[in-house]
C-alpha cells in the first residue's frame, strides 16, 4: 500500500488553477490532470465517497504529486495538453493533435492584413498565435482585439468587392480599410499594436497609446483622446494570457528564485518548442547566499549532467551572467545567452517560475510543519521528552535467499534525506537468514556510525518484531550503542496497514491504529525502506543471473534495448548517461527514460 501522506499534501496546496502530476513509488508518470483549483481537484481523488473503481487503482499506486501553478484554467488546459503529449502518461487519453485545436491567424500577404481564427497546418503565410484550448477562447479573444483595434476579419474576396462599410463597421469592430476609411500606414500601426499585445508586450502598447491620449487631448480632440481612452481600457481587459504556448518554437529554460538564505526554493520550467513542459522544484542548502549568488551556483550544478538549450532567462540579474554563459555555451558545443526577463513572453515565463517557486516553498514549510506533528505525536505515542530528529531504518529483501540485500534509509525533521540512503550486499550468511543479514548490516552500519563517520540516529526502526529487535540489540550493545532507543513494526493480525504493532520498551505492544498521526511517520519511514530495499535486490540480481538491469525496466523491450546499447555502446554507455541523453536515443522518450534513469540510479 502506499504511504503517500494524501491528507497532508492537499492542505498545502492551493485554491489556484493549475496541472497536476500523480508518480509511482518507482517514478513512473501515472496520470496528468487540469484543476480550477488544485486543493479541491487533487482532494477529491482521495474522498471515501470516490469509490470508482478506476480512480482506486489510480490512487493506489500514487507514491507523489507534483503540481505547477497556472494564472488561469485556460493556462492549465494547454499545459496539461503539452504533458500529456510528450509524456504518454499511462492512466491518461491521449488528447487531440495540434491541428485540431484553434489559433488566431494574421496574414501578410495584403496591405491590409487580416485577422480570423484559423484551424489546420500552419503552412500559410502570416503569423499564428495560440493554441486556444476551444472555439469559446480563441473566439472571445479575437472579439476583444477587434474591438480595441479594429482589425478585419472578412475574406479578401469579400474585401475586394465592398462598396460601402459593412456592420462589422457599424459596431465598432473593423475601420472599414476596404472603402478607405482609414489609411494604410494607420491601420499598419493598429496591426503592430495588436501583435505586440499578443506577444505579452501589453505595457509597451499601453505605454504607446497613452502618450497618443496626452497628445489628442493637447490638440483639444476629445473624441479622439476617448477613443485612445477605450482601448487602454479594453486592453486592460484582454486575457489573451497565452504562457504555455507560444509561436516561435524557441527552446529555452526558465530559472526562478525566492525566499530568503537558508531558506530558497528555486523553480525550473522547461520551454520546449515554445511549450511550455511544466515545472520542477528545488530547495538548496544555501545558507549565507545571497538569492542571485545562489542561483548561480544552482544553475553550474543544474548543467553538470545535462546540455543547456539555446536560451536561459533567470528572474534575477546575475553578476557572472556573461562568464556563466560562456561556460554553459562551452559545454553545449554552441552559444548560450543567458539574460534576465524583463518584458514579453519570456518575461510571462519567468513570472510563473516565481509563481510556482513561491508555492512549492510554502507548501514545503507547510509539509514541514505537518512533519513536525508527526514527530510531535510520536514523542507522544513512545512517551519521551524529546522528539527524534533523526531515524534511521533497516529492511531486507531477496528472492528465495538468493541477492540478499539489505537498506538503510534516514528521515529528518523535513522528511526523507535521500542522499544519506545506503545500501548492504550481505554476504556470507546462510540463504534465508534475514535475522543474521540484519545483524550484518547493522554491524556495517554502527561500526562506522561508532568511528563518527556518520550522525548518529535518535531513534532505530526495524521491519520486524521482538526476535529482530532482540538481535539487533544484540549487536548494538557490543559496539557500544546500549542507550540507542530501537523500535520494532510488525504486521497486524491480518497484516493490513493500520493493524501495525510497535515492539517499544515493554513487553505488551502498541497498537495505535490507523488514525495515528505517529504510526503513520512510521509506516512512511518502513515503506521508503522496503523499496529502496527492493530495487537494490533487483539490481543485484540482474547482475547475479548474468540479466541485463534493463531487462528490469517497464516499458523497454528486446529491440529497445538492442538499440539502446547500440546507441551508448555497451550497458556502461548507459549507466553514465544522463536523462537527456536518454531522451535523445532511437526509440525513448520522456517518460520512458525517466524511467530508465530511476532504474540505473534509485533512491537519487
Amino acid at each position: 500500500m502506499s504511504s503517500f501522506d494524501a491528507r497532508g499534501f492537499v492542505a498545502s496546496l492551493p485554491r489556484r488553477p493549475g496541472v497536476y502530476r500523480m508518480f509511482a513509488a518507482d517514478g513512473l508518470l501515472l496520470y496528468v490532470g487540469k484543476a480550477k483549483s488544485l486543493r479541491d481537484r487533487v482532494g477529491s481523488y482521495f474522498v471515501p465517497s470516490n469509490m470508482h473503481p478506476k480512480v482506486q487503482a489510480l490512487v493506489a499506486q500514487i507514491a507523489s504529486i507534483e503540481v505547477t501553478v497556472t494564472r488561469s484554467e485556460t493556462e492549465a488546459l494547454l499545459l496539461e495538453h503539452n504533458l500529456i503529449k510528450a509524456l504518454h502518461p499511462k492512466y491518461n487519453v491521449v488528447l487531440r493533435d495540434d491541428k485540431s485545436f484553434p489559433y488566431l491567424w494574421l496574414s501578410d500577404d495584403h496591405e491590409f492584413p487580416r485577422l480570423s481564427v484559423y484551424r489546420g497546418s500552419r503552412n500559410l503565410p502570416g503569423r499564428f498565435f495560440g493554441p486556444y484550448p476551444n472555439a469559446g477562447a480563441v473566439s472571445e479573444s479575437l472579439h476583444y482585439l477587434q474591438k480595441v483595434f479594429r482589425l478585419r476579419p472578412c475574406r479578401d474576396s469579400y474585401f475586394a468587392h465592398r462598396s460601402r462599410p459593412c456592420l462589422q463597421y457599424q459596431i465598432g469592430r473593423c475601420s472599414a480599410p476596404c472603402v478607405g476609411l482609414i489609411s494604410q500606414p494607420d491601420y499598419g500601426r493598429d496591426v503592430s499594436a495588436a501583435v505586440r499585445v499578443l506577444e505579452g508586450r501589453n505595457d509597451e502598447v499601453l505605454r504607446e497609446l497613452a502618450d497618443r491620449m496626452e497628445d489628442a487631448s493637447q490638440r483639444l480632440e476629445f473624441e479622439r483622446a476617448a477613443s485612445l481612452r477605450d482601448q487602454i481600457a479594453a486592453i486592460k481587459e484582454l486575457q489573451s494570457q497565452q504562457v504555455v504556448a507560444a509561436d516561435d518554437e524557441r527552446d529555452a529554460d526558465i530559472f526562478a528564485i525566492t525566499g530568503d538564505p537558508g531558506g530558497y526554493g528555486i523553480s525550473v520550467m522547461p520551454v520546449r518548442g515554445g511549450r511550455s513542459l511544466g515545472t520542477s522544484s528545488y530547495f538548496p542548502q544555501a545558507l549565507l547566499a545571497e538569492p542571485a549568488e545562489a542561483l548561480s551556483s544552482f544553475i553550474v550544478q543544474y548543467y553538470h549532467e545535462q546540455t543547456p538549450p539555446p536560451e536561459i532567462y533567470t528572474s534575477l540579474t546575475l553578476e557572472d551572467a556573461e562568464p556563466l554563459a560562456d561556460a554553459l555555451g562551452a559545454l553545449a558545443g554552441r552559444s548560450v545567452r543567458l539574460r534576465h526577463a524583463q518584458r514579453g513572453l519570456a518575461a510571462r515565463w519567468v513570472e510563473m517560475a516565481r509563481d510556482n517557486a513561491a508555492n512549492a516553498l510554502r507548501m514545503r514549510v507547510a509539509r514541514r510543519e505537518g512533519y513536525r506533528e508527526d514527530y510531535a505525536a510520536l514523542a507522544a505515542l513512545l512517551e519521551v521528552e524529546t522528539p527524534p530528529a533523526r531515524m534511521e531504518c533497516f529492511d531486507i529483501s531477496h528472492t528465495q535467499g538468493e541477492g540478499t540485500v539489505a537498506s538503510c534509509v534516514v528521515f529528518g525533521p523535513e522528511g526523507p534525506l535521500k542522499k544519506e540512503y545506503r545500501r548492504f550486499n550481505i554476504a556470507g550468511v546462510a540463504a534465508g537468514d534475514d535475522y543474521g543479514a540484519l545483524r550484518q548490516a547493522i554491524e556495517r552500519r554502527y561500526t562506522r556510525i561508532a568511528a563518527a563517520e556518520i550522525p548518529r540516529p535518535d531513534l532505530l526502526v526495524i521491519d520486524g518484531g521482538p526476535a529482530q529487535v532482540a538481535g539487533v540489540r544484540e549487536v548494538l550493545n557490543r559496539l557500544g550503542f546500549d542507550d540507542l532507543p530501537t523500535l520494532g513494526v510488525s504486521k497486524g493480525p491480518d497484516r493490513r496497514a493500520g493493524q501495525e504493532r510497535l515492539h517499544w520498551r515493554g513487553e505488551v505492544p502498541l497498537v495505535p491504529g490507523a488514525q495515528s498521526a505517529a504510526l503513520k511517520l512510521i509506516q512512511r519511514i518502513r515503506d521508503e525502506a522496503h523499496r529502496f530495499a527492493i530495487t537494490g535486490h533487483r539490481r543485484r540480481r540482474a547482475q547475479r543471473f548474468n540479466e541485463s538491469i534493463l531487462e528490469t525496466v517497464p516499458g523497454l523491450g528486446p529491440a529497445k534495448r538492442k538499440a539502446l546499447l547500440q546507441h551508448f555502446g555497451g550497458l556502461q554507455g548507459v549507466l553514465k548517461a544522463a536523462r537527456s541523453d536518454l531522451e535523445r536515443a532511437p526509440g525513448i522518450g520522456p517518460a520512458l527514460a525517466q524511467n530508465l534513469y530511476d532504474a540505473l540510479h534509485p533512491g537519487e
